[in-house]
């Protein structure tokens, strides 16, 4: 179901934009770092906890 939609999406980005737009794989594993610049880091944790 969000595939689809994400294409969408992308459709109508360039659509708008008149331009075709870099996308990725969708649900890609993916390694992210994380360079803190600031004074504050808000940690969000999306899993559910029992």
């Amino acid at each position: 179901m969000a595939i689809p939609l994400y294409n969408k999406f992308i459709e109508l980005v360039q659509s708008e934009l008149g331009k075709e737009v870099g996308t990725g794989e969708f649900g890609a594993d993916m390694q992210v770092s994380l360079v803190n610049d600031g004074p504050v880091t808000i940690w969000i944790d999306t899993k559910q906890r029992e």
